[in-house]
């Protein structure tokens, strides 16, 4: 275990706001009017809560010294050992480090810190340039069992208030989800806990015991920053299931809107006997109900620059103007039975105006399904186009359409590009081979969140740097600003980084851009991004609720956030997307190698130091494979994964333009 302990350089996280950023009515991007056919329902209807799992190994305990007699400050506690050793991290904020006292489970002595505590000195978790200070210390070759560790600062110190991170037996996780996903102010937000196998034992389902809790709490923490605790209960009147079932729930009610933090703290025994204590963080933002669908019915008129095309009108009552929000339905019709049949679903970003929602509806998706009247909306849901919280919606509206005339003047049943994303502007499409209006073709080089510039740009052809230095963006604003600065070109592609990535998608997505001209054999090609979110996000926004983050906490790159944004991605969009993953270099069998000291304590293996491999997936993209020996940024302990000018050349020469 001590080649783990070599202290690092300051770990990079690319993660992305809770406050979306104003754009001026100049730079509004027109969005694209999506649609896909019914063998896409599935993945484009909202999350379940199982998406929304957090798996941890570790625990974040929150710590606030007391006065002691002698002067001072102390606090005493527990340190679980489940196997022969155990690695921490200790958080004292600014100023002086913590003392450390270890004693074990049979000695009453305290113990000092060099035997048999092993520091590896100062390291850091944080994001680029936001860094979390830390002392990294670990006890190897020990009886398992219940330490008691204490923890000190000296006489006048100010440092009261820090975290103690503690790294688990990973075949004991601990598995916890947000129970719904009312998020609005005055509803009840609830979570469900349990024990389960991790990835070390080969996994074991959600519900089936892998140790036993003695307790848990529900620690949640205010955008105002006030923290309340409460005890999650097994009693089967908590969302918990059955009682005694070893299925802990709890919940809180949301107050007011903004970004609250949800800690979940379990202490009890694993499958062998032994003690552990395990946290999870979950994000979860708080949005305004600024919108309600005020009608049963839908309207329909034919579009006047598209004839084949309708445009749905639903009313709404909308308390924000000019807001916008991620829109999604289902169009049902009838067979020649009367048998309700799937038509296509629809949705897009759109921005209420005069009482009514406007979305895109191709009248060969009618044709396609062989429908006919009644036609009816189903599943409607409007969401926050941020965070992509369900703020409004609808199980079923009636929808009035024109008569479409006969069904063979639609074609053969064919999906083209127009189909799925509507009619592209005129004034881009003019664009594409304009050499007044514009400077030709060019590659874009977008870094992630909070960062810089991370690509060497000499390795890049006809290439130009996206730089948003050192900026916390959620998706949406991310990929508005991408745009902004690819409109200087004609067309463009995308090599990007981390958060970066699914930026990228994210415009492709939504809004017309210069992506819609490029031509070339890569639109999108990204590295190390954690489509699937990441860990750090929690672990990250809870260090930053006591020491302050200046790039601030963002939910989109969470696990539940990530997978609300994936649910209005179609594969079809997917599919433009090249992606890489790498991992920390293995040296030898009997090594637990590493990217970063820190995130190694929270993260599963394999990963990059921010980015776990299993959750840098892009299902329906272009996975073009999975380096070891690279890590996500500099300073970790292997190269930078940006930094592989073999790879560089290839995404340049491959890049569409």
């Amino acid at each position: 275990m001590l080649s783990r302990l070599v202290p690092r350089a300051l770990c990079c996280v690319a993660l992305g706001v809770i406050a979306p950023v104003a754009l001026a009515a100049t730079d509004a991007l027109s969005p694209k009017q999506l649609a896909g056919p019914p063998e896409e329902f599935a993945e484009m209807r909202e999350i379940g809560v199982d998406a929304t799992s957090i798996h941890s190994k570790a625990a974040l305990l929150p710590i606030v010294l007391d006065a002691g007699r002698a002067g001072g400050y102390s606090w005493t506690g527990r340190l679980p050992v489940a196997s022969n050793g155990v690695r921490f991290l200790v958080f004292a904020g600014e100023g002086d480090a913590w003392q450390v006292e270890v004693r074990s489970p049979s000695d009453v002595a305290a113990r000092s810190a060099a035997s048999p505590l092993r520091s590896a000195g100062r390291t850091s978790m944080g994001i680029d340039n936001l860094q979390h200070g830390a002392d990294l210390y670990a006890l190897d070759d020990i009886e398992g069992g219940a330490w008691e560790i204490t923890l000190r600062s000296a006489a006048g110190s100010t440092n009261r208030r820090g975290f103690l991170l503690i790294e688990g037996d990973q075949s004991t996780e601990l598995t916890s989800y947000q129970a719904h996903r009312r998020q609005w102010p005055g509803e009840r937000i609830g979570f469900v806990t349990m024990l389960s196998g991790g990835a070390a034992s080969g996994g074991v389902a959600l519900g089936l015991r892998a140790g036993t809790i003695t307790q848990a709490l529900l620690r949640v923490t205010s955008p105002e920053g006030a923290e309340t605790v409460a005890r999650m209960h097994d009693d089967g009147a908590h969302g918990d299931g059955a009682a005694a079932d070893g299925v802990f729930g709890g919940d809180f009610t949301a107050r007011t809107i903004g970004q609250y933090l949800a800690q979940i703290e379990v202490q009890g025994t694993d499958a062998r006997g032994q003690p552990l204590v395990r946290t999870s963080e979950h994000v979860v933002p708080v949005v305004a109900r600024s919108i309600d669908v005020v009608a049963a019915r839908a309207f329909a008129a034919r579009d006047a620059s598209a004839p084949d095309r309708f445009t749905l009108s639903i009313p709404v009552a909308s308390r924000i103007r000019g807001q916008h929000y991620r829109a999604y339905a289902e169009v049902w019709g009838r067979d020649g039975m009367g048998r309700a049949i799937p038509v296509a679903w629809i949705g897009g970003m759109t921005t209420p105006a005069d009482d009514s929602l406007q979305l895109g509806l191709d009248a060969r998706w009618i044709a396609r399904a062989g429908a006919s009247a009644p036609f009816e909306l189903r599943n409607l849901r409007l969401e926050d186009a941020d965070h992509f919280v369900n703020v409004a919606g609808a199980t079923r509206l009636a929808l009035d359409l024109p008569s479409i005339g006969r069904k063979s003047a639609y074609g053969d049943g064919a999906i083209d590009e127009s189909m799925r994303m509507g009619i592209k502007p005129a004034a881009l499409a003019q664009r594409a081979n304009d050499s007044i209006n514009g400077v030709g073709r060019r590659l874009l080089l977008v870094h992630g969140y909070c960062s810089g510039g991370v690509w060497p740009a000499s390795q890049f052809a006809t290439a130009s740097t996206f730089l948003d230095a050192n900026q916390n963006r959620t998706h949406d604003a991310f990929a508005r600003l991408i745009q902004t600065f690819g409109a200087t070109w004609n067309s463009f592609g995308i090599v990007a980084h981390s958060q970066g990535g699914a930026a990228a998608l994210h415009l492709y997505n939504y809004y017309w851009s210069g992506l819609d001209n490029a031509t070339g054999a890569r639109l999108i090609q990204s590295v190390g991004t954690p489509y699937q979110g990441t860990n750090l996000a929690g672990i990250l926004a809870t260090l930053g609720s006591w020491f302050g983050a200046g790039c601030g906490t963002n939910s989109n790159l969470s696990y539940s956030g990530a997978a609300s944004w994936m649910a209005g991605i179609p594969t079809s969009s997917r599919a433009k997307v090249n992606y890489y993953t790498t991992s920390f270099r293995t040296t030898n069998w009997w090594t637990n190698d590493y990217c970063h000291a820190a995130t190694d304590l929270v993260l599963s293996d394999p990963e990059d130091g921010t980015t776990e491999q299993a959750y840098g997936q892009l299902p329906g993209a272009s996975n073009r494979g999975h380096v070891t020996g690279q890590c996500h940024t500099s300073g970790m302990r292997d190269p930078a994964q940006t930094a592989d000018s073999g790879r560089n050349a290839t995404m340049s020469a491959n890049a569409a333009r």
